[in-house]
């Protein structure tokens, strides 16, 4: 079974991980509203998903 020779240093640790980062969502219009929403699910402003009310949105 393979050993380490030598321990890994902090810097050599947190170069490897400087690419572990979250990433932005994808964001698309809403075609309806023009809001930004994620693709493929129901708009949160104005509650459509294509053509079709699906989810009865509340203004506040």
């Amino acid at each position: 079974m393979a050993v380490p020779k030598r321990r890994t240093s902090k810097r050599k640790k947190r170069a490897r991980r400087t690419h572990y980062k979250a990433e932005m969502p994808t964001l698309q219009p809403c075609p309806r509203c023009h809001d930004l929403k994620r693709p493929h699910r129901v708009c949160p402003t104005c509650g459509y998903y294509g053509d079709v009310q699906r989810v009865a949105v509340e203004d506040t």
